[in-house]
């Protein structure tokens, strides 16, 4: 399906030098540095440049919320996705900030959005209740992995080499939440956060429906794409293929928090080669996702407490790694500014 290459670890001790050899005591950019050395390995040792960046919001809707699993109803999926195209949302002033080509997706929300600029790649009107049936057919999940696909492709060719991965859908802390139990093989209501803030009574139908979906699928999910079939959204699905395809064809890929890392999972699950590319932005404030980034061995750059979504950390990320491709590109060496230790 996917052919991932591991980073080449050829020039490591190269690339490790001249990061060594700035102007500065060794380790000092801390993280930085880590980040500088992993973008060379991936874009190549010799003044790698970050190239039209993007941020991909996917958006869907998910049965369970019907159930009321979340502070929401489903619709406002829809308007916020209406807010995305208007310029209003969080994502939207972050990305004008630090410079991200925004694009949404509407991977199956519910109500679509006439409004021209979003992507359509829907996979039907929000997935079936995860706690009553499987999400979707299996060959639904092989045809977002093609969509996705298609779209990385199309900013592949046009020069980008970093996508950043957001998403949209109210109900989707339950599909994540089922997934990460699964894979990290823990109890549901250990992996069920507050989401965008419910109450006590919520959280405890919340925890109950997960467990019951975890029960329901047990038997059916052998591998990741039968999970997605199982407990999957149709924007976890597409950014699990997305960040595939990203990896397949060596761009620099920026995960968000909770869903995102999700979707990451399960890409490694398949292929374990696309971990390689990721840089996880942020680490956020739901319920588990610092047990995903302990499985994972990860440490996100940043820790502000967010628990929003939309890709908003994935954005405030991308100064970062900007800064980590100039202080290894444009930072003197202690031989350039003669100075002698």
């Amino acid at each position: 399906m996917f052919h991932i290459f591991p980073i080449n670890h050829e020039f490591d001790a190269e690339i490790q030098h001249k990061i060594d050899n700035k102007t500065k005591p060794p380790g000092a950019l801390g993280d930085l540095e880590v980040i500088a050395k992993q973008v060379a390995q991936i874009l190549g040792k010799d003044n790698p440049e970050i190239q039209k960046p993007k941020l991909l919001v996917f958006a869907g809707d998910h049965g369970i919320a019907a159930s009321g699993v979340s502070i929401a109803p489903s619709e406002v999926t829809t308007q916020m996705v209406a807010n995305f195209m208007t310029g209003g949302a969080a994502i939207n002033v972050f990305c004008r900030q630090v410079g991200f080509d925004l694009e949404v997706i509407d991977c199956g929300i519910l109500h679509p959005v006439e409004i021209e600029g979003v992507i359509d790649q829907r996979l039907g009107a929000g997935t079936e209740p995860i706690h009553e049936q499987r999400a979707m057919y299996i060959e639904t999940v092989r045809h977002g992995f093609d969509l996705a696909t298609a779209r990385v492709d199309f900013h592949y060719k046009n020069g980008t080499n970093l996508i950043a991965f957001g998403e949209m859908g109210i109900g989707n802390t339950s599909s994540a939440a089922a997934i990460m139990a699964k894979v990290l093989n823990k109890k549901g209501a250990d992996c069920v956060g507050a989401g965008t803030g419910i109450d006590a009574e919520t959280l405890k139908r919340k925890q109950q429906l997960v467990e019951q979906a975890l029960k329901l699928h047990h038997n059916n999910m052998v591998e990741p794409m039968s999970i997605l079939s199982c407990l999957g959204g149709f924007e976890i699905v597409q950014m699990t293929g997305a960040m595939l395809a990203a990896a397949e064809r060596k761009m620099i890929i920026v995960v968000d928090g909770f869903i995102a890392t999700t979707a990451a999972m399960l890409a490694i699950e398949i292929e374990k080669a696309a971990q390689d590319y990721m840089i996880f932005a942020h680490q956020s404030g739901e319920q588990g996702h610092q047990a995903m980034m302990e499985y994972l061995n990860a440490k996100p750059l940043l820790q502000l407490n967010m628990r929003l979504g939309e890709g908003s950390g994935a954005a405030l990320a991308l100064p970062l790694i900007q800064a980590a491709v100039a202080f290894y590109n444009e930072m003197a060496s202690f031989d350039d500014a003669g100075i002698e230790i």
